[in-house]
Order: structure tokens, then C-alpha cells, then sequence
């Protein structure tokens, strides 16, 4: 692998630190803010806390669109730039409404960089290296989900009243320096060729990142799949359905697990589990841990063992996790045991769903319908989110141990997708790749 490949998938993947920050920095914020507007529990979970999300669903459905007309590169700087004008303004909101409208800004960077991210990096990569090099991407997610809770933890009482500001103001320091860097890493080649007909300059880019002979191999394979379809095609029109359905399910079940339930809620949920508030956010930062040391696991597998040994492996980590976490609530267990398998359940998600999600939903659609199709994953993914999100301020109120129980039995149906639907893509390239 070209050292080049390697820097433009880190910098494009920075787009899932901000992703990962954004998403969880309110965690933080919650309480603060709940306290400052006195908010009821339903308008606080359908504007503080899942305004951002319901950005997100839009950002995730119409990012399609701008991938495709202007690029994944050009997509991605405008996503840095919505990040940076939602961290200041969230910062300075002066009332419940202006900051949810700036969180919905945060959200649109957020669902669209979750297709142009690792849409462009499947693009740059080969068969042996786009699991892991996609994966980065979920890496950095995990790795600014990890940074928000440290930062959230360092500045509470860092400006009183204020301290809310700070934790959501920062995020515009990575903002604008991942924003510079993205106006150094080219085009997709793939883009160029099919959407630009630019085939000199497509050519340039894949010499880039693969040897000389290699680059030209691969640049008539696309131009020979490209003449197998459609010049103009729609993504529904039956020909993809088995790709739109696994792309759906892998979704789904992504966020059915209750991760950003736990994530989002993560120093209530501890708190309600017996541990003090300030406790709480330092046992947040273990959540944060975990997810990061067990995402660099799953990326070092990806391309050695595969997507569905990985899925395995998280599905029935999951349900034990689970159930464990639920008896932990039911039996009125100490904090620590509870705390234990919050944190079995977050390594399984990591190794999981949290690595093959974004990797598996960039391979399933032919090049002509990626974008469109990474856009129906994505949306659904976050469709589910926010519903998650909206419902878990009134949810989180609810008797926890059932609560649960219920996503692991979900997370038993994960399981059964795995063995019966879900193909292993290990190994080949896009164009191989045929549902």
C-alpha cells in the first residue's frame, strides 16, 4: 500500500473524528442545559438532544446528491465547514431553539460525511486493504467519541455556568484544520472517470495510490463494468433490491443494539446504575476507552478474517452483554458489575457493527449507484438514531433492566441476519462484487 493511499484515507477518516465528537459532546451538555432552559423531558429529547440527529437524516439522505454532482472531495470540505459553523454556534445559542437549529447544522455534516467518507475511500482502495482503510473512518468516530467525553470531563468547572459552551465550542479547533487538509487530497478516480469522463486525470490519481501497471488494469476494469450498465439508473428499480435490503438490516440493527442510547445517555445511565455525577463522567471516558481500543481490533480483522466473522463475534456479544446489563438493573447490582458489561457490550459493538457498518454498506452498490446507495444505508442508520435519541429521554426513565431486555432480543434477529443473509465481501474488488 502507497504511503499516499494511507494519508488521504486519515484525512478523509478525520471527518469521522468530527462525526464522532459532534454526535457525543452533548452528552456533557445534557444536564447543564436541561437545568438552564427548565425543559420538559419530551422537548428536550425531541430538540436538544435529537435535533442534531434529525440534521443528520437529511444530511444522510440528500448526501447523495452532492457526492455525486460536485464529489466526495468537494463534499467533504463544505462538511468541515457546516461542523465549524455548528460548534460556534451552539456555543453562543442564547435559548433552547437557536441552539437546536445549530445542532441541525452540526447533523448535516454529520449524515453527509457518513457517505462521502467512506464512499471516497472505497474508491481509493484495493481489495487487500479498503476493509481497514475504510474502517479508519469508524476508527476516528470512536476516537472522537473518546475525546468528547475527556474534554467534557476536563471542563466541567472549567467556566461554571458556562462549562456547556466550551464542550460544544472546541469542536471548531478540528473543524477548520481537517477542513485545510481535505484541499490537499485528489479527486476519486472512480468519480473522475464515471461522473467527469475525465480519464487522464483519473489515470493520474490511481498512479497515485497503485504502481503504474496496476493502475491501468484497474482503470479499464471500471471502464468495462461501466459499459455493462446503464448510463442513468435508478437505485430502485428492483435490479439492487437484494443490496437496498442488507443495506437496511445492517443499519437497523446497528442502532436497535441501543449503542447511542448508551453513548448519548452514558453519565445518566451510570449515574441511575449508582455511581455520582462527577463519577459518572470519569466512568464515561471508560466507555470511550474501550470502544476505541476494540475498533483498532476490528481493524486489524477486517481484512484478515472478514465482515461476517466479525458480525458473528459482535451479535453474540451483544446479547450476552445485554442480558447481563439488564440483570445488573433487575438485581439492583453494584455499579462496577453493571459498568463491566456496559463496557463488554460497547467492545462488542466496536469489534461488530461498529467496524463492517460503513465498510460493507461502500462495497454492496455498483459504482454507478454508490453514493445513492451509501445515502439509503446512512439514512436509515440515522433514521433509527434519532428515533433512538427523540425516545431516549422519556425511555431512559423507564424500569432499565427491560429495557435491555429488549435490545438483546433484537440483537438475537442481528444474529440471525448474519448466518442467513449477510454475504462476505472480503477479498474482492467493487467491481467483483455482485448481489
Amino acid at each position: 500500500m502507497k504511503k499516499q493511499v494511507l494519508y488521504y484515507a486519515i484525512v478523509v477518516a478525520l471527518a469521522g473524528f468530527l462525526f464522532g465528537f459532534d454526535t457525543v459532546v452533548i452528552s456533557g451538555a445534557n444536564q447543564p442545559i436541561k437545568e438552564l432552559w427548565n425543559t420538559s423531558d419530551w422537548f428536550h429529547g425531541t430538540f436538544i438532544m435529537s435535533m442534531a440527529l434529525w440534521g443528520t437524516v437529511v444530511g444522510a439522505l440528500l448526501g447523495g446528491f452532492p457526492s455525486d454532482k460536485f464529489g466526495r472531495k468537494t463534499t467533504l470540505i463544505w462538511i468541515g465547514v457546516l461542523y465549524f459553523v455548528s460548534a460556534i454556534g451552539s456555543a453562543l445559542a442564547s435559548d433552547p431553539y437557536i441552539f437546536s437549529i445549530f445542532r441541525f447544522v452540526g447533523g448535516l455534516g454529520v449524515g453527509a460525511s457518513s457517505i462521502a467518507a467512506p464512499t471516497y475511500t472505497s474508491e481509493i482502495s484495493n481489495p487487500s486493504n479498503r476493509g481497514k482503510l475504510v474502517a479508519l473512518y469508524q476508527f476516528n468516530i470512536v476516537f472522537g467519541i473518546l475525546i468528547a467525553y475527556i474534554s467534557n470531563y476536563f471542563l466541567k468547572g472549567f467556566d461554571g455556568a458556562n462549562d456547556w459552551r466550551w464542550m460544544l465550542g472546541v469542536e471548531a479547533i478540528p473543524a477548520v484544520i481537517y477542513t485545510l487538509m481535505m484541499f490537499g487530497v485528489p479527486r476519486s478516480p472512480r468519480w473522475l472517470l464515471l461522473k467527469r469522463n475525465n480519464r487522464d486525470e483519473a489515470l493520474k490519481v490511481l498512479t497515485k495510490i497503485e504502481s503504474e501497471f496496476s493502475a491501468q488494469a484497474t482503470l479499464e476494469e471500471i471502464v468495462e463494468q461501466d459499459k455493462t450498465e446503464a448510463q442513468t439508473e435508478s437505485l430502485f428499480n428492483g435490479k439492487y433490491k437484494k443490496a437496498l435490503l442488507l443495506g437496511f438490516l445492517i443499519a437497523f440493527f446497528n442502532q436497535v443494539s441501543g449503542i447511542n442510547f448508551i453513548l448519548y445517555y452514558a453519565p445518566e445511565i451510570l449515574e441511575q446504575a449508582g455511581f455520582a455525577s462527577q463519577e459518572s463522567l470519569l466512568s464515561s471516558i471508560s466507555i470511550g476507552g474501550v470502544n476505541l481500543i476494540f475498533t483498532m481490533f476490528g481493524l486489524w480483522l477486517i481484512d484478515r478474517s472478514g465482515r461476517k466473522i466479525l458480525m458473528y463475534v459482535g451479535s453474540i456479544g451483544y446479547i450476552i452483554s445485554l442480558i447481563m446489563v439488564a440483570y445488573g438493573f433487575l438485581s439492583e447490582a453494584s455499579a462496577g458489575f453493571t459498568l463491566v458489561f456496559i463496557l463488554a457490550f460497547i467492545a462488542s459493538h466496536a469489534i461488530g457493527q461498529g467496524t463492517v457498518i460503513w465498510v460493507f454498506i461502500s462495497e454492496i452498490f455498483p459504482n454507478k449507484v454508490r453514493a445513492y446507495g451509501q445515502a439509503w444505508g446512512s439514512g436509515t442508520h440515522w433514521v433509527f438514531a434519532a428515533l433512538i435519541t427523540l425516545f431516549g429521554s422519556v425511555l431512559v426513565q423507564q424500569p432499565a433492566g427491560y429495557v435491555y431486555l429488549g435490545f438483546a432480543g433484537l440483537m438475537v434477529l442481528q444474529l440471525l441476519f448474519v448466518k442467513f443473509l449477510m454475504p462476505e465481501t472480503k477479498g474482492k474488488s467493487l467491481e467483483e462484487i455482485d448481489l
